[in-house]
């Protein structure tokens, strides 16, 4: 085939998905699972949801009017993943059970060598990687940890058949999922202790169910999704402000957060632990109406003490207080940086791609790297977000991708690949904005930040920015060969 997409959640989806309407059909979909979906697939905790409207969060060519709730659960975003696939007849591209377990660059053939987990080699003309940001669990490294005799697993891999009721629980971490599935463990469990390392700034959560009216008005009205989408997007725009010009101005965004404390946390005791003190926007911000009181329910107490070791029937903290489990449960997020620099790829000149991320992860417009033709990322370096979906940032990467194959076509070429300079003026200019924005100055250390404390995940800029920017690819930043 022409090219491979590897992933099969939304960005790899949503490539596939221009690719026909394009009239383009020679490619596959290489999936390492069984089915499709990506992070809605792997992550299916006890109310998991999202934390971006239903409406935003999703493909703009591709609207469902019927959402039921203003944040859709996970189920529903997995369906609607599946129903894209049956519209576009994306079924016969994809090769379920594919894991790629390297890929490289044949210099003189010119073409990907991709190999998977099962012998097969692929060559494909050109790659998309579409493998997403959030897929690989992060576990502490906690001595004792696998001493542990009680069930122990983590989010993404939810043990379903561990049931909670009255068993005495244990989560490791506060983080976007940890604030959806403990007030549904807190429900269940005996008791829950909550291992808090640093707290996150919570919002309210202004989720409600459409009524039928509603889902009346954006099927039949035309328009009406559209117009309710638009809307969305530009109030979650107007959070920006804050992550782009200056920190002092995420002060309205504390303010809500503080208010949210003081509302649905009473006691002044665990008001004071679930209280950050760094600048709202340095980690992630969190939406919640249920956590809150979670925490405030008699059987459910929050630890901030440092775990010391893990033993064979619970956790011990820094001060040598020993705390029972029966079951723990790790809320402590995904490799991030870590999983792009772990992959296997190797360039043109049989560069590895961790030789060529030696100072840092840096991409094109977190699309294409220099040194590694044909390659294309999606929701590669630095194009996260921390205000609005990154559905609008993955449909931004695809219709760069379409940008170079068209490049490719107008010149009757079959290589392209970006010119370090436009990749160094493109990371220089970068992280002259990062360094500025809150994730640096808020003092807080987050998964955004790689080991030298450089940002590595989040785009500094507004989304429509970089909607402008990869629109169309610049023929002056690509060598094109034949």
């Amino acid at each position: 085939m022409k090219l491979a997409i590897i992933g099969s959640g939304f960005a790899g989806l949503g490539m596939a998905i221009q690719l026909k309407k394009a009239g383009f059909d020679d490619f596959v979909v290489l999936e390492k699972d069984d089915d499709l979906g990506g992070t809605w697939r792997d992550n299916r905790y006890p109310g998991c949801a999202c934390d971006v409207p239903s409406h935003m969060y999703s493909f703009s060519y591709e609207l469902n009017p019927g959402w039921s709730r203003m944040f859709a659960p996970q189920k529903e975003i997995w369906a609607y993943l599946r129903r894209c696939v049956d519209k576009y007849g994306l079924a016969p591209h994809i090769r379920y059970g594919a894991v790629a377990d390297s890929l490289e660059w044949d210099d003189e053939a010119r073409h990907w060598r991709v190999a998977l987990g099962d012998g097969t080699v692929l060559t494909p003309k050109a790659v998309v990687s579409g493998i997403g940001a959030l897929h690989v669990p992060s576990l502490p490294n906690i001595p004792g940890a696998e001493r542990f005799t009680g069930t122990a697993f983590h989010s993404a891999r939810w043990d379903h058949s561990c049931d909670l009721t009255g068993k005495r629980v244990a989560v490791i971490g506060t983080g976007a999922s940890a604030i959806q599935f403990v007030p549904k463990v807190a429900e269940r469990a005996a008791s829950l202790r909550v291992f808090q390392r640093t707290p996150p700034w919570v919002q309210p959560k202004p989720d409600f169910v459409f009524p039928t009216w509603a889902r009346g008005l954006f099927r039949y009205v035309p328009g009406a999704a559209r117009a309710f989408r638009d809307t969305i997007y530009w109030v979650l725009e107007a959070r920006a402000v804050g992550f782009t010009i200056s920190p002092k101005l995420m002060a309205p965004q504390e303010k809500v957060a503080r208010a949210h404390i003081a509302r649905q946390v009473p006691d002044p005791e665990l008001r004071a632990k679930v209280t950050p003190d760094y600048t709202i926007g340095c980690k992630r911000i969190l939406l919640s109406s249920d956590y809150y009181p979670a925490l405030s329910r008699p059987h459910v107490d929050v630890v901030t003490g440092d775990i010391a070791e893990i033993t064979e029937t619970g956790l011990v903290t820094a001060d040598g207080t020993a705390h029972e489990a029966d079951v723990i449960i790790y809320g402590t997020g995904f490799k991030v940086t870590d999983a792009l620099a772990e992959q296997r790829i190797v360039g043109r000149g049989g560069v590895k791609i961790q030789e060529a991320w030696a100072d840092g992860i840096e991409a094109h417009h977190g699309v294409t790297i220099a040194g590694f033709p044909n390659l294309f990322m999606l929701l590669g370096p630095n194009t996260g977000l921390g205000h609005n979906s990154v559905v609008f940032m993955i449909e931004s990467q695809v219709q760069h991708v379409l940008s170079c194959l068209r490049l490719l076509e107008e010149e009757k070429a079959d290589v392209i690949e970006v010119r370090p300079d436009a990749q160094r003026r493109f990371n220089r200019g970068l992280q002259r904005r990062l360094r500025k924005a809150v994730w640096n100055e808020g003092g807080c250390k987050s998964w955004y930040l790689d080991d030298q404390g450089v940002n590595r995940t989040l785009w500094p800029g507004f989304t429509f920015e970089y909607w402008a920017r990869t629109r169309k690819a610049r023929r002056r930043d690509y060598d094109l060969s034949r």
